[in-house]
């Protein structure tokens, strides 16, 4: 082995190098390993286990078979772990520590010994939070995802988390259901380990990593308990061993052609909303910006294909079964850029040239035969979002896209919980929800944009709304729900003067948003506006004072650009 790779990769400095290496194989050897063993490359294995972390609870057991496909391929395996990101178990929301667990990821790599790293992942930040870090660490790197779960049962139904968890949660408040159902609904939801079993982030985020290049073909949707996740996790050891003797890194992979790509499939298996966020940031990395015309023209372009809730019928076992990935590049091959390259080495276009087994049309349709002409997703602009917003018009309502109505307005998540179903609140069914400050810099930028439909009205049948906020919602979530309205409202963004008993209209036709009020007194509203104080210690200071807006994907002003730091 040359010098500068394996053990002997970015020595500890103690300005003496020969004694930091003898001190290094010390201790490598006081964990049992060879001098044979410690001769032989090594590929970092990121552990992200974490008892609050349901969706990873399988990660000890990838951790085994990634580390069995690097000795089988004749490298030394060596796990180590990272901050780990459980969606529903971090506060104020995972969004706000994505950065952190990038930073984390991104220094663990560049610190420690290794010549290739297997990024283990699953639930919502925790991919893209890793993409990123391996992005700016410049280590040849591979994608493992831990997979969707399994679908549960209830009364003779199938059931997912978490769009189901929505729907009967909005029966519940509606009075459609009473408390022991719901509470059994509560047990059936999640029983398995894994990621959603819907099209949310975890699985759109999984979707995005195989089709950058950076996940091996076909394991974007493998169930977690299904044996080929194993089998899948295995394989992409033995493929970090082979990219430490031919190296690609990370940021040859990720380009704008496979940037673009990643967006046709978002658009066509109708993907999360967040990922917009994320491939935002993602893009940032490598110095490139996606315009909000081209997000729009790929849209139009590129029809929804895949019927899976929230948006249709399925379940992510269902669009493994039905051919995953693979089948949906297979429809959408003459909108792709097909020279783009994966961590094996291969170009899509010599990918897509190899038949496929079988295809399901009811969860995966033909191109002439889609489940909508045009993408899930839109982005809008205007006088109530400057710098964009983000719809995703195939959960949504069709009689709500050309819309003009009342705004009933609240100022925070606090006033949102106070008042929304308060008997008195002064609202109509064609009203318009605004939520203020509950963006990035506000408050860390949480799923609060699915305002729940108020009480009184769910209780008389009204199903769905025009909400605008500057807050995410989850990708498991449905609705006419405008999102990450930027510049947010904190920062002195139009959202900030809007007033209950405005008018708002929004055009899916037109892409715009926009506030019904003359310039004069959104000027004059803005300046009088009070801007929420930011946290002034640690971590949340710095996430205050550096995030960037959604627009340009909600990473740090210090980590964003093209350009990578190699140890």
């Amino acid at each position: 082995m040359t010098d500068g790779h394996g053990i002997r990769r970015g020595l500890t400095n103690y300005g003496d190098r020969a004694f930091a290496q003898y001190l290094r194989n010390s201790f490598a050897r006081s964990m049992g390993l060879s001098k044979e063993m410690l001769d032989k490359p090594i590929v970092g294995v990121v552990s992200t286990y974490s008892g609050f972390n349901n969706c990873h609870r399988d990660a000890p057991a990838l951790v085994e078979a990634v580390s069995r496909g690097v000795l089988a391929a004749g490298a030394l395996p060596l796990p180590f772990p990272t901050i780990s990101l459980g969606e529903v178990f971090l506060n104020p929301t995972s969004m706000a520590y994505r950065n952190l667990m990038a930073m984390d990821t991104e220094e663990m790599i560049r610190a420690q010994p290794m010549d290739a790293v297997v990024l283990i992942g699953g639930c919502d930040k925790t991919v893209p939070a890793q993409i990123m870090g391996a992005i700016s660490a410049g280590v040849p790197a591979v994608q493992l995802v831990t997979g969707p779960m399994s679908t549960g049962r209830h009364r003779g139904e199938r059931l997912g988390a978490c769009t189901d968890c929505r729907r009967f949660w909005a029966r519940y408040r509606a009075g459609e259901i009473d408390g022991a159902e719901i509470a059994a609904v509560e047990g059936r939801l999640a029983t398995t380990a894994g990621t959603c079993a819907v099209m949310g982030t975890a699985s759109t985020m999984a979707c995005i990593a195989e089709t950058l290049g950076l996940a091996l073909p076909g394991s974007a949707a493998i169930p977690a308990v299904h044996a080929d996740r194993l089998v899948a996790a295995e394989r992409s050891g033995a493929a970090a061993v082979d990219l430490i003797r031919r190296p690609i890194r990370p940021a040859e992979i990720v380009t704008e052609k496979s940037i673009e790509n990643a967006l046709r499939v978002l658009m066509a298996v109708s993907g999360s909303t967040n990922a917009v966020v994320h491939l935002a940031a993602i893009a940032g990395r490598v110095g490139v910006t996606i315009s909000r015309e081209r997000f729009n023209a790929i849209s139009d372009e590129t029809p929804v294909l895949v019927d899976l809730k929230p948006v249709g019928e399925g379940y992510m076992e269902d669009f493994h079964a039905a051919g995953g990935v693979d089948a949906v590049l297979r429809e959408i091959r003459h909108l792709l850029h097909l020279d783009t390259v994966d961590v094996l080495g291969e170009t899509l276009g010599a990918r897509l040239a190899r038949p496929l087994e079988w295809v399901d049309r009811k969860v995966i349709r033909p191109f002439a035969e889609p489940v909508s002409p045009v993408g899930g997703l839109i982005a809008l602009e205007g006088n109530l979002a400057p710098d964009g917003a983000i719809l995703k018009r195939a959960a949504a309502t069709p009689a709500l896209f050309e819309t003009e109505g009342r705004a009933v307005v609240f100022e925070d998540l606090e006033d949102l919980a106070r008042r929304i179903d308060d008997p008195a609140l002064d609202v109509a069914a064609d009203d318009v929800l605004v939520l203020k400050n509950a963006g990035p810099v506000a408050a860390g930028m949480p799923e609060a944009g699915y305002l729940p439909i108020p009480k009184k009205l769910a209780q008389k049948g009204v199903k769905d709304m025009l909400r605008i906020s500057d807050a995410r919602m989850s990708g498991t979530a449905f609705g006419t729900i405008v999102l990450h309205v930027a510049p947010e409202s904190a920062v002195g963004g139009p959202l900030a003067a809007a007033r209950s008993g405005d008018r708002i209209r929004l055009s899916v036709r037109d892409k715009r948003l926009d506030l019904l009020v003359d310039e004069a007194t959104i000027a004059a509203r803005l300046a009088a506006a009070p801007r929420p104080q930011p946290p002034t210690r640690g971590y949340r200071a710095l996430y205050a004072r550096t995030v960037q807006q959604a627009s340009a994907g909600c990473d740090f002003d210090f980590l964003a650009g093209a350009g990578t730091e190699q140890g």
